[in-house]
């Protein structure tokens, strides 16, 4: 089958093969043809080596397409059911899902250290144990979530992550409250996504901070209030909140700087919410007297910060109901040939999200 090949980390384009197999069927595994795939901006930092991953590796955690085989053992899922593809699904029974923390659920997660490709003899990691960036895959079967049939397979492979852990960091970490301020440094897919999940929850400013025009714009569109480049985001906190700083700002980046920015621009006693994934050597520090005395919460988000299977389901009824556009997200659409044209256009910041259809 065809696949898009990371050989090395630091490459910066992939190479398009013919000749990958998916392995690993077996018991408790179900076997999928994917459909439909997102390129996130977390597909780039790892070929690039800013998130660990083992290479050579095939890219792609957002995915969605059909069931066309299932492993013994396997009573949730039959031959021809609609899926999306989630990376990192509760096990249900480690102590993080028994506290209902399903996000933070290491059992699961071992699957990262699982190849499930092969290559002329020799093993293919999936990045974060799937590696959408390919016409099958093998996963275990809870990473297979059913979708109903009127949810397109370009949206499904989308809620699989990045519009999951923007909405969620909203509504799950950061508990907008109605009528509060807010500001989002970094408008990719999942920025945008924070935007639309603190307006679901009545926000009443919702400032974007982005120094792509274009991302400033799009912002506008699915809700903001108002759009910045990054040295004119102090102006509009003297304006909006007269100085005082916003009741949330969210860090949807990954670097220390932007988080200290969020900091300095958050209000006292108000919440910090870091959404970006980062570097294992990109520290963040602060004085122990600010942390005191300012009352400042820093809340990362991880995959939403809630129980991802619900904030699928609640997702869907938000995007049914019409309080959420996930549609206009998909802002470039290609074949997987194409795939190195659209890292480009997602380096650049032109495209908000990427639709890869294999």
């Amino acid at each position: 089958m065809r696949a898009a090949l990371q050989s090395e980390i630091g490459q910066d384009k992939l190479e398009v093969v013919e000749d990958m197999e998916a392995v690993g069927f077996g018991p408790g595994k179900v076997k999928i043809r994917i459909k439909a795939t997102g390129l996130c901006h977390s597909d780039l930092s790892a070929m690039s080596g800013v998130l660990p991953q083992p290479a050579p590796f095939i890219p792609g955690h957002e995915g969605s397409g059909d069931v066309v085989d299932v492993g013994d053992g396997v009573t949730t899922h039959k031959t021809g059911d609609r899926v999306l593809v989630c990376w990192l699904p509760p096990c249900g029974h480690c102590p993080a899902c028994k506290r209902g923390q399903g996000h933070l659920c290491l059992e699961s997660f071992s699957n990262v250290a699982t190849p499930n490709f092969r290559r002329a003899g020799s093993d293919i990691f999936g990045f974060a144990g799937t590696g959408t960036f390919a016409e099958e895959m093998v996963v275990p079967a809870a990473c297979a979530v059913p979708i109903p049939d009127d949810l397109p397979y370009d949206i499904a492979a989308l809620i699989g992550c990045g519009v999951t852990t923007g909405l969620g960091a909203a509504i799950n970490t950061a508990k907008v409250q109605a009528g509060s301020s807010v500001a989002v440094i970094g408008c990719g897919g999942v920025g945008i996504s924070v935007i639309q999940g603190a307006k679901v929850q009545g926000a009443a400013q919702v400032v974007a901070v982005d120094p792509v025009a274009s991302r400033r714009e799009a912002a506008l569109r699915f809700g903001a209030t108002e759009a910045v480049a990054p040295d004119a985001f102090g102006d509009a906190k003297n304006r909006i909140t007269a100085g005082e700083g916003f009741d949330y700002v969210f860090e949807v980046v990954g670097k220390s700087a932007t988080t200290q920015t969020a900091y300095e621009m958050t209000r006292r006693g108000g919440s910090v919410v870091v959404v970006g994934a980062g570097a294992l050597d990109d520290n963040y520090s602060i004085n122990m007297f600010s942390l005191f005395f300012d009352e400042k919460k820093i809340l990362p988000s991880m995959y939403g910060g809630g129980d991802v299977l619900r904030s699928y389901e609640r997702t869907i009824a938000l995007w049914r109901a019409g309080r959420v556009d996930l549609a206009s997200l998909i802002t470039h659409r290609v074949r997987l040939g194409e795939i190195n044209d659209a890292l480009d256009q997602m380096r650049t910041g032109v495209a908000l999200r990427t639709c890869i259809e294999l």
